[in-house]
């Protein structure tokens, strides 16, 4: 049984962003200009679902999954089911953040606090997800969201008590479609980690607020 982490998790930012970003990313993007047309126009859906609507220049992290066009398809057609799910946008985004912190995931992380932001939660908020669940201020709902982040993590399951308080709230295509959206974030952070992808633009990874 692995370590369940409920608060405060100390990350030294600038360690962290040196071994998961690196000098450069390990595999380069493509470029935008050799993308398949079918693969453009779903990466501009899946970002068009999260609000973003200016397609000049498509993310590198999407670039560089391109590369693998299988997998790069089924990631972003998961990722646009879960954004249009059958959890409320701030519920998600609190799970979400609470998944890129405990990974310290620095783009996952600071790409979520400006989704998160768009979808109404507070930079007080947002500082306090690094707390977890056992910080005060959190709704009994919203501490379970984050508590079954923190037993996913750390137990790879939601324990009796974290399932019923959100039982009391959720049905059970929401209940199914948590810990199916906890692992699609927990595979993506890997993924960025490991590949090193640049932080682009505002980004400034586990340090943003």
């Amino acid at each position: 049984m692995g370590a369940i982490e409920t608060g405060e998790i100390p990350v030294d930012v600038a360690a962290r962003h040196t071994q998961t970003l690196g000098d450069a990313p390990r595999i380069a993007p493509l470029k935008q200009a050799e993308m398949e047309a079918d693969d453009l126009a779903l990466c501009i859906a899946i970002r068009e679902s999260v609000g973003v609507y200016e397609h000049s220049r498509i993310p590198d992290y999407m670039l560089t999954m391109v590369k693998h066009p299988e997998i790069f398809r089924r990631q972003m057609e998961m990722g646009t089911t879960i954004f249009h799910g059958r959890l409320t946008p701030r519920e998600r985004e609190i799970a979400v953040l609470r998944v890129g912190w405990l990974c310290r995931a620095p783009f996952e992380w600071g790409q979520h606090v400006a989704v998160a932001a768009r979808y109404g939660l507070s930079a007080e908020e947002i500082e306090r997800i690094t707390h977890g669940s056992s910080a005060e201020g959190w709704s009994c709902h919203e501490a379970a969201i984050l508590r079954g982040v923190e037993e996913m993590l750390g137990d790879q399951c939601i324990s009796e008590a974290t399932w019923a308080v959100l039982a009391v709230s959720w049905d059970e295509q929401q209940l199914i479609e948590f810990p199916m959206m906890v692992g699609q974030y927990v595979a993506t952070a890997y993924v960025q980690n490991s590949l090193r992808i640049a932080l682009e633009g505002d980004n400034s990874g586990l340090a943003r607020r």
